[in-house]
Order: C-alpha cells, then sequence, then structure tokens
C-alpha cells in the first residue's frame, strides 16, 4: 500500500511471487475482505486467514480436527496500541464443540457447548438479526456469520479487557453502538465459582452457588466473596461397586467444562446407567451435541470425570440443558440407579444379604406403585390428547369436524413394515425425527414419518400436519394415509414418492441432468398450483412457512408434491398477516419482513416460492457461493445478472440444450418479483400461476411485467450491478433452522 507519492506504508509477503506476466493485483471486496491475487489465479494472501480484534459476516473461524489448530480473534494490547493483546477468542480445541476467551494461555470465559444445529440465529434489532453456520467435516470444523438484508454493518470485537461485544453501526451516530456485551456477569468468568460451584445468572445480581449434594468448602470464604475453594460433598459417596448411588437433576445449566462424549450414541437410560456403573463418573447429561465421528447421528450421552468446574444456570433462553449429579441415594431427586454390589469382601456379602430381601420388598411396592400410576396417568393423557385435539379442530372455521376422521394403524404392522425402524430403510431426517421406508402387507409401499422422542416439533406440530393434510386434498400436495399414535409413539403414514425430495436431484451435479427444462417447468407449475390452492382455492387458508427443496417430493414421474405441514398456519376469512415472535422456516427461504419483524402472510410463502423458483432454473442452493462470485446469496446473484442483461446465464448448463431462453428468462422474471423485499410488490400466486399458464409467448408475457427492484443487499451496498471475479473462498452452506 503506497501513498500519493508512491512511497510504501504497508504490505505483506505473499506465498508465492509474481512474474512480470501475471502481476498481482489487491482487491477488496465488499465483505471487507483485502484479496491478493494474479489475474484470473488464486488467492495469494487474504485478509480474512490472518483475523485480528473484529469478526465480520464473510469471515471464517476454523478448527482442524487433525492438528488440534485454528483461528482466533486476538485484543489489541490496549484500547490505543494495536499490538496483540492477552485476550483471545476461538474454537475449543480440546473439544471444537464450545468456543473459548483465552487469557494468555489460562480460559477466561467460554460459550454453551454446541447443540449440533448447523444454523442459529440471534435476534438483535427490528432490522438486524445474526445467522451462525457451524459446517463440521472431517478435517475441520468452521463457524461463519452471515446477517439479515438489510442489515447494519455489524462485526464482534475481543477488547483489551477481555470482553467480546457485538456492535452495529449507528448512522445518525456515525460510532459503533454496543448491542451485547459478554462475559454477561461477574460471575460468568470462568471456574469463578470454584469446583462444585456455579454462577446463577438467572438470580439478580448474579451470585456463586453450590451445585445441589454440595456446600462451601469454606463457609467464612464464600460470606467474605471469595469462591477460589469451591465446594464440597455434603455426603460422601458410597464405596464403588456399593449400593446407593443415584442422581439429582438440575434443569437450565450451561454445563461444566472439562466434558467426554460418548460415541456409542446411548439413550438417556443408557447414559445414566454407563455413569453409574463408572467409578469416575461424577456427573451426564443427555443432550444434542454433534461431533466430526457422527455425521450421521447426533451424540447425546455427555459425562464428566473429576471436578466439575464452570457450571452456571443460565435458563433454557439460551440453551440451557439438564446436569445430572452423581449423589448419594438418600440425597437424589430421580429414582436413583443402583450399581452391582461389590462381592470382593466378606463383609460386603454379609451386607448384601441383608439389603437383597429390603431391596426386593422396596422394588415390589414400587412397581405396584409405578403401574397404579401409569394406568391412571394415561388415562389422563388420552383424555387430555383428545381434548387437545377437539380444541385444535375448533378453530378451523366454517368446517363441520364432526366428519373428519383419522384412519389409524396399529403400530405392530409399521415395526413390521419397516423391519423394527431398519437404518436401511431410513430415507430421511429433519428436526421431527427420521422417515423410512416401509412395505405393507399386500405389498403397498409407503413413506413414514416417525416423530422423535427429543424431537424440535412437538404433539402440536405433529397434530396439525395431520389436520390439515386430512383436510386438503390436491394433486401437487403429498397425500396421508393413515396415523398412528399408540402410547409414546406419534406417527404419520404418506404415500410412498420413490424420486424423494427435490433437493437429492437438483444439487446433485451427478442426477441433476435428469431434470431437463420440461421437467423444471412442470415442478414449477406445480408447486405453484399447490400454493394457490393453499393460498386461496382450498376450505382453509393456509400459510405453509417452510416452503424449500427438500419438502418438494417427486413422484415416479418427476411430478411434485409439497410435504411437511406442521410449521403451517391457518388464516381466519378476513386475516391479511399475522405476527409471531418464534420465526421458523429455512434460512434463505424466510421472507425479510418475516426473520426481522416476525410478519408472515401469504406473500410470506410467496418469497418462499421465489427462492426455490430461482433454485429450479439455476441448479444453485441458496446458500451456496459456488459459482456466484462474490455476491452473498443467489437472489442477490440473480438479480445483478438481471441488471447487466445477463440473466441467461444464471441458467444451469446441465439442461442447456433442452432449455427455452424465452420460458426460463420468463421464470427468472417472475422469480426475482417474488422475492421482493417489499411484501406489497409481490404478485399473489393467482397472478404467478396464470403468468406460467397462459405464457405461450413469453416474450410478450415478460415484457408486461413490472421490472423487479434491486435487493435491499445491493442497496445498502450502494452497487450497481458491479461483480467483480474474484471467486469468494469463504464458502459456506447453510441447512434447516427448525423452530423450537
Amino acid at each position: 500500500m503506497s501513498d500519493a507519492d508512491g512511497r510504501v506504508l504497508w504490505n505483506t509477503t505473499l506465498a508465492g511471487s509474481s512474474s512480470p506476466q501475471a502481476p498481482a493485483a489487491a482487491v477488496l471486496t465488499n465483505e471487507g475482505n483485502l484479496v491478493v491475487q494474479q489475474a484470473n489465479g488464486p488467492a495469494l494472501w487474504q485478509s480474512f486467514d490472518h483475523p485480528t480484534d473484529t469478526f465480520i459476516p464473510g469471515m471464517r473461524m476454523r478448527l482442524s480436527h487433525r492438528t488440534g489448530k485454528g483461528d482466533r480473534i486476538v485484543s489489541w494490547k490496549s484500547p490505543g496500541d494495536p499490538a496483540p493483546g492477552r485476550f483471545s477468542y476461538g474454537l475449543d480445541p480440546s473439544t471444537s464443540l464450545q468456543l473459548l476467551m483465552w487469557n494468555g494461555t489460562r480460559p477466561y470465559w467460554r460459550t454453551p457447548i454446541w447443540e449440533g444445529y448447523a444454523v442459529t440465529s440471534l435476534y438483535v434489532n427490528a432490522g438486524t438479526v445474526i445467522y451462525t453456520a457451524l459446517v463440521d467435516t472431517d478435517e475441520e470444523i468452521s463457524m461463519a456469520l452471515t446477517v439479515s438484508d438489510g442489515a447494519a454493518p455489524t462485526r464482534y470485537l475481543v477488547t483489551s479487557s477481555g470482553r467480546l461485544q457485538l456492535l452495529n453501526w449507528n448512522g445518525t451516530l456515525s460510532a459503533w453502538v454496543t448491542a451485547q456485551s459478554w462475559p454477561p456477569s461477574g460471575c460468568s468468568t470462568y471456574s469463578r465459582c470454584g469446583a462444585y460451584g456455579y454462577c446463577d445468572v438467572t438470580a439478580a445480581p448474579a451470585a456463586c452457588r453450590c451445585l445441589d449434594g454440595f456446600e462451601p468448602a469454606s463457609t467464612a470464604d464464600w460470606s467474605a466473596g471469595r469462591f477460589e475453594q469451591g465446594c464440597q460433598r455434603k455426603q460422601a459417596l458410597p464405596q464403588c461397586g456399593g449400593i446407593g448411588i443415584g442422581f439429582v437433576a438440575m434443569p437450565s445449566m450451561k454445563v461444566p467444562d472439562r466434558f467426554s462424549i460418548d460415541s456409542d450414541n446411548r439413550s438417556a437410560g443408557e447414559c445414566a446407567a454407563r455413569c453409574a456403573a463408572t467409578c469416575s463418573c461424577v456427573a451426564y447429561a443427555y443432550t444434542n451435541v454433534q461431533s466430526s465421528s457422527a455425521k450421521d447421528e447426533l451424540i447425546k450421552c455427555v459425562v464428566w470425570a473429576g471436578e466439575l468446574v464452570d457450571a452456571q444456570m443460565i435458563g433454557p433462553r439460551w440453551g440451557g440443558e439438564t446436569l445430572y449429579l452423581r449423589v448419594p441415594v438418600a440425597a437424589a431427586s430421580t429414582v436413583p440407579v443402583l450399581a452391582l454390589p461389590n462381592t470382593g469382601r466378606k463383609s460386603s456379602r454379609h451386607a448384601v444379604k441383608i439389603a437383597l430381601p429390603v431391596l426386593a420388598a422396596v422394588l415390589l411396592l414400587t412397581c405396584i406403585f409405578f403401574v397404579w400410576f401409569w394406568r391412571f396417568r394415561v388415562k389422563g393423557r388420552k383424555t387430555e390428547s383428545q381434548n387437545k385435539t377437539t380444541d385444535t379442530l375448533s378453530k378451523i372455521r366454517g368446517d363441520d369436524t364432526g366428519n373428519l376422521e383419522f384412519p389409524s394403524i396399529r403400530f405392530a404392522d409399521i415395526v413390521a413394515a419397516t423391519d423394527n425402524f431398519s437404518k436401511t430403510h431410513m430415507i430421511g431426517r429433519g428436526g421431527f425425527g427420521k422417515v423410512y421406508k416401509g412395505t405393507l402387507e399386500g405389498g403397498h409401499v409407503i413413506a413414514v414419518k416417525r416423530l422423535s422422542k427429543d424431537s424440535d416439533q412437538g404433539a402440536e406440530e405433529f397434530m396439525n400436519e395431520a389436520i390439515l393434510i386430512a383436510k386438503l386434498q390436491h394433486r401437487n400436495l403429498v397425500r396421508l394415509l393413515v396415523c398412528c399414535t399408540e402410547g409414546a409413539e406419534k406417527l404419520l403414514i404418506y404415500e410412498y414418492l420413490p424420486n424423494k425430495g427435490l433437493n437429492a436431484i437438483l444439487f446433485d451435479s451427478a442426477r441433476k441432468a435428469v431434470l431437463g427444462w420440461p421437467t423444471r417447468l412442470g415442478i414449477i407449475k406445480g408447486v405453484a398450483r399447490g400454493l394457490l390452492y393453499l393460498h386461496q382455492d382450498s376450505r382453509l387458508t393456509v400459510i405453509h412457512r417452510d416452503l424449500k427443496a427438500s419438502n418438494v417430493l417427486l413422484d415416479a414421474e418427476m411430478r411434485p408434491k409439497m410435504a411437511d405441514f406442521g410449521m403451517a398456519k391457518i388464516f381466519g376469512d378476513n386475516q391479511v398477516k399475522a405476527n409471531t415472535r418464534k420465526v421458523v422456516g429455512t434460512y434463505g427461504y424466510i421472507a425479510p419482513e418475516y426473520s426481522t419483524q416476525g410478519v408472515f402472510s401469504v406473500r410470506s410463502d410467496v418469497y418462499s416460492f421465489g427462492v426455490l423458483l430461482l433454485e429450479i432454473v439455476s441448479g444453485i442452493r441458496i446458500s451456496a457461493m459456488d459459482g456466484i462470485m462474490e455476491c452473498p446469496s443467489l437472489t442477490v446473484y440473480a438479480w445483478s445478472l438481471w441488471g447487466e442483461g445477463k440473466a441467461g446465464k444464471l441458467v444451469d448448463p446441465s439442461m442447456a440444450e433442452s432449455c427455452s431462453q424465452d420460458e426460463a428468462m420468463l421464470c427468472i422474471h417472475v422469480g426475482l418479483l417474488c422475492v421482493e423485499d417489499d411484501p406489497s410488490r409481490r404478485p399473489l400466486m393467482s397472478s404467478v400461476v396464470s403468468i406460467l399458464e397462459n405464457g405461450s409467448a413469453p416474450v410478450v408475457a415478460s415484457a408486461s411485467l413490472p421490472a423487479p427492484n434491486q435487493t435491499g443487499y445491493l442497496k445498502m451496498m450502494g452497487e450497481k450491478s458491479q461483480r467483480s471475479n474474484l471467486e469468494n473462498t469463504n464458502a459456506m452452506t447453510m441447512t434447516a433452522l427448525q423452530g423450537r
């Protein structure tokens, strides 16, 4: 970097030298990445690979599984000295499942552990939502940020005093304003309350307390506000292998550090049994975490050995988990998990002879109690479930619910059809649980959607989907055959569609060629007709709220059928829009007014349809950066090409031979109108269907449509459809953000 007189002010050493034939150039991207590269060559150096004290959208924080080395944000030495300071922030190399702030080499503060969600969101204000994406591969785990369209410039900063700050740019003040700051309280710093202590941040003010079953090691020190000695057990644990081990539950906790995970993916009961049978185990949690060693399954069982340090009570809002502490059975608040008696000593054998008859009597009485309790509880649950179903049905206006029938099937028949839910029969999974292919007696093939017991979706979403699918009948909606609700099991049985989800073919480079243009146009029209039915032609006005490629299933003839109505909402006759504080759906498909303000309507679905339409034409996933140059998303890329008069470049090359350019241009035009930032400018599905069905002269039809407006992102950046040839190397994939 030189001044006006040519004096060098700053330079960087490049990983390779440029020749006179291929001079290097420095390019500052819209994300703020300074990239040095040779003409048409790879990047030789980029500032995003060398973070300082700031983390901004577009950057990635990486950690290598092989070496344990990764990126860190490093504070300044002081507010006026940019030399590297004492504090740094990055992924924990020992687990890769949490983020740590270090003071030198010592942990200073840490986040709750990762719960396995690929994308999480943080609502900052009405104009800004921050999405954090975690991508875990065999080589590395990486974290990246992106912000909602139209958001003010946003960044994370590690200060010289050891605080992580979320800053927003205030144009009125021309200054950075702190939106949030961590650690949130004095006792939130690492191990502030000592071993077996925890910081209760739900209290006002936050205070150190001892875990259940423990007491201060020094009452005098705790009274004086000195917590370094931590806590000690009120009662000593029985000798390892003896009888009398139980667990006490502490909900809403940020679980302690120094944990290990059970790669066997045990159930909750097996996790408790493992901890009870392991002498060194002092606590366990049954939660959602994920590591690179278990790509297809969430790891549930997390265990601790040794001292418990840096626990906090944070509440469910911030991802609190239930921590189960190993305690003597007298102190346990749950049914004790008993270890096998130690038969190695004579005294132990004598004690067992005395204890066994007593234990047998206790177990007998316990069994009698639970049989009695189970019978009355199940009866009560059935009544409650029936009442809830009736209440839900009664909300559907203008319909005779008395004639609604839910054909049912025995759970045993489903078990037989799916070979006891064998992994070889599993054909999909989501926030609700898993989907299996099954064959009923007589040869009828079905798809079984099984709601898992720890699903993000609950009984309300299950009932919502069952009611809607049973009442909505259209050839472009998936058909529900029967239901099964035996005991705790909740299953929906659908018609089996052999080509599965559109995403499985559309985004697979080896398979997408089977989707020629006539097939893709048929899929677009079919989805449009299905949405029109939901919004206008059915007896109910239904907002789907989670339309995306994976929720469009294809039958044997590649005809589309919309699926997954667990998040759908029913509108009244005169209702136009609604508000919610719980935004559900998938990042990238969610309309701006919905993600930032919680406002949804039929035009929210129109936005999702527009995104899906652009995906079908281009073969590019909404959140993928490959092939989108430096544009942050497919919608921005499509509008940039449109503004330059090069929209034809958006068409997927794999179907170039079968594609009608006029029809493709019409679809791109309609897609851009559907993803307008202003909901009132988006066409209704009745207009979309009319345009697509009656566009026999596409050029004329396209010319008669209004011109699409520039996206909010490009307006904010002040661009005029100028794009660099620099490919964004910081690619990431966003996946489902399920409702909770």
